[in-house]
């Protein structure tokens, strides 16, 4: 073992940061040499005077890089350089944009980090679609889509009905995904500057964008009913947002699902101080949640987004906004601006894929798939505290001391099996510690592999004491 210790004071950027850099500087310059042994992360935390968290973090980003590898009882090892290649520099802000996620996936892992459809045959259904809009179409995929056919709007006005609330099909608007029209919305009714109202935990892949569109990111507490209409309130009078994110059904990663009183409530006070809501409702239909949503209760006022991409395909990227009265134009072109344009091939298959009632018996097996997967996690899992769904594609998995969310993550990942930690869901920089990890397993194609990913989560979770050593 090495007796090496990174230099901090210099550089840019977060501590962990800095000290991933300071090793794999080393490691380019020859100081610590494939072979050798990191010092154990809790002494490393102690000798140069930072949390162990800041530690685990910097070890967990050193290993994504392909520089080190970890093994459970032995520690973490400088890896051979392969193939003579220059490893990939990586600066602050793009790993902040990046969450925690590697930007590259590494190879011949279980990815338990993806809530994507799984695979139920989709791919020969689409592969025709594809080759019929092909034939059919031969002048339309290959130009720019100016004209949307009324099968676009149509298509999107059924998909997002639910509970007996359907948009009128002139307030529909096809986009590249639920990711993509939730931008457009913020884009369009927000400035830079505003202010967006984020949940503590939350989809980041969207708190992440409004940053780089120069808005502004604060969060509201949550409880089991989701969010807290108090700590609303108290945003609204205090920082005067303009809009409000939310997943009131099925929310990720804590699949809470908002009771209509709360929704009633949370809506009243949007109402009250003019704020916008972007409902993110994708796991919705899933889950046969019977709430009225948002825009049911708040028409005015609420942006409904959705895709195909959980329940049927994401490849394909397809989705649609139903917007408040008066602001489809503006937010198809909006959307036309973010994005580029919506390629025809794609809208025409989402199209035809809803229209056909091929989404819909998608979306039936994907459940009953899921359905199968939640029950052998609650098998392999038996014991440990979990939340879960029968038709959703991932649990939000409570760890046992002495487990943090980050090392328990880089322990899965020393074993084969990529998750998320607690830290990927936070939309802002906060005190408040959860101690837990999402697992995700809609993404591997065989039951067998996702039945494998949760028993190595459970020896990890059963082997407390060792993994801290090794990971931490």
């Amino acid at each position: 073992m090495t007796n090496w210790l990174p230099d901090i004071s210099s550089g840019n950027g977060p501590v962990y940061i800095r000290v991933a850099d300071s090793i794999e500087n080393a490691i380019t310059h020859g100081v610590l040499p494939p072979g050798t042994k990191l010092p154990p992360q809790r002494n490393l935390a102690y000798d140069i005077g930072v949390t162990i968290g800041t530690v685990s973090r910097a070890y967990a980003l050193v290993h994504e890089r392909g520089l080190v590898a970890g093994e459970v009882g032995r520690g973490t090892y400088v890896l051979e350089r392969s193939n003579g290649k220059q490893i990939e520099q990586v600066d602050p802000i793009t790993q902040a944009l990046a969450g925690t996620r590697g930007l590259n996936t590494p190879d011949a892992r279980i990815r338990f980090d993806t809530t994507a459809a799984p695979d139920i045959g989709q791919g020969e259904i689409i592969g025709k679609l594809f080759a019929d809009i092909s034939n059919e179409h031969q002048s339309e995929i290959s130009s720019y889509s100016r004209n949307f056919p009324t099968s676009w709007y149509e298509a999107g006005q059924i998909w997002l009905a639910r509970n007996g609330w359907q948009p009128a099909i002139e307030t529909v608007v096809p986009t590249l995904g639920a990711h993509a029209g939730a931008i457009a919305v913020i884009s369009a009714v927000t400035s830079p500057g505003d202010k967006i109202v984020f949940e503590n935990l939350t989809y980041t892949q969207i708190s992440r964008a409004t940053r780089l569109l120069g808005r502004r990111s604060v969060l509201v507490d949550s409880d089991e009913h989701g969010i807290n209409p108090d700590d609303f309130e108290r945003l609204c009078q205090q920082q005067h947002p303009r809009l409000a994110f939310l997943m009131p059904t099925a929310h990720n990663p804590t699949l809470v699902t908002m009771p209509e009183a709360r929704r009633r409530a949370i809506a009243a006070i949007a109402r009250r101080h003019s704020v916008w809501l972007i409902e993110d409702d994708l796991y919705g239909a899933m889950t046969g949640d019977q709430n009225p949503l948002m825009a049911a209760i708040a028409p005015e006022r609420t942006f409904v987004v959705s895709s195909l991409s959980k329940s049927v395909t994401a490849g394909v990227r397809g989705g649609w906004v139903a917007c408040p009265p008066h602001f489809a134009q503006r937010i198809k072109v909006t959307h036309k601006m973010t994005t580029g344009g919506l390629p025809f091939i794609l809208a025409e298959t989402c199209a035809r894929l809803v229209l056909d009632g091929h989404a819909l018996e998608l979306r039936r097996k994907s459940v009953e798939e899921i359905k199968a997967r939640e029950q052998l996690a609650r098998d392999a899992l038996s014991g440990f505290e979990f939340n879960s769904h029968p038709h959703l594609p991932f649990l939000w998995l409570k760890l046992p001391e002495p487990w943090l969310s980050g090392t328990f993550k880089n322990a899965a990942i020393a074993e084969g099996v990529l998750i998320d930690d607690e830290d990927e869901f936070k939309a802002a920089r906060m005190e408040k510690v959860y101690h837990r990890v999402r697992v995700a397993f809609s993404s591997p194609r065989q039951r067998e592999d996702v039945a494998a990913g949760f028993m190595t989560l459970r020896r990890l979770l059963e082997n407390g004491s060792a993994g801290y050593d090794s990971h931490i």
